[in-house]
């Protein structure tokens, strides 16, 4: 059950509700995270902002998505597990067994794999990650600018992880199966 309840659209405050009318048009519909940080319309002008920002940002489609499933099962945060396993599906077109592999901070697209792996190292570390880690993911060909994006998608998908945990976001997309132990 919501612990912070996420307002329709109509009920939101009247700064939010121009955002979320346009995150309506963009996906069809307006997923509960984004109605719950409309409490705030700073948070959700500032989350959708670096959320487009990086969308255009070097990493692809399918890398952000890698990276937003391994912070969510770190983070254990059942929202964004079932949020980007759908969009891992449907939209980035990873198979089940990748997105397997991406949540157990795994890919098995070799240069893929080293950035799930710094942006897990990035999480579990606090961002104390060593110049071995920093080594390994430009040896697999990532640019500092690369190498910022993941950090930054590590933040962004950790905000949206604490936000939910917090909040006690419904779930609005089918729910994300346990792992397995390995």
């Amino acid at each position: 059950m919501p612990r912070i309840n996420a307002p329709t659209i109509e009920t939101a405050p009247a700064a939010s509700q121009p955002q979320l009318a346009a995150v309506k048009k963009q996906l069809g519909a307006v997923p509960n995270l984004f109605r719950t940080i409309a409490h705030s319309p700073a948070a959700l002008e500032g989350y959708l902002g670096l959320n487009g920002a990086l969308s255009k940002g070097s990493l692809d489609a399918a890398t952000r998505e890698r990276i937003a499933l391994a912070v969510a099962e770190f983070n254990g945060c059942k929202y964004c597990l079932a949020a980007h396993t759908y969009l891992g599906k449907n939209l980035a077109k990873l198979s089940d067994g990748e997105i397997e592999a991406n949540r157990r901070g795994r890919s098995s697209d070799a240069k893929a794999d080293a950035a799930v792996a710094f942006a897990v190292k990035v999480v579990a570390a606090r961002g104390q990650v060593s110049d071995a880690d920093i080594s390994a993911v430009r040896a697999a060909g990532f640019t500092e600018a690369d190498i910022i994006e993941i950090i930054v998608h590590v933040a962004l998908n950790t905000l949206t992880n604490y936000v939910n945990e917090v909040a006690g976001t419904a779930v609005d997309f089918p729910v994300a199966a346990t792992l397995k132990a390995a």
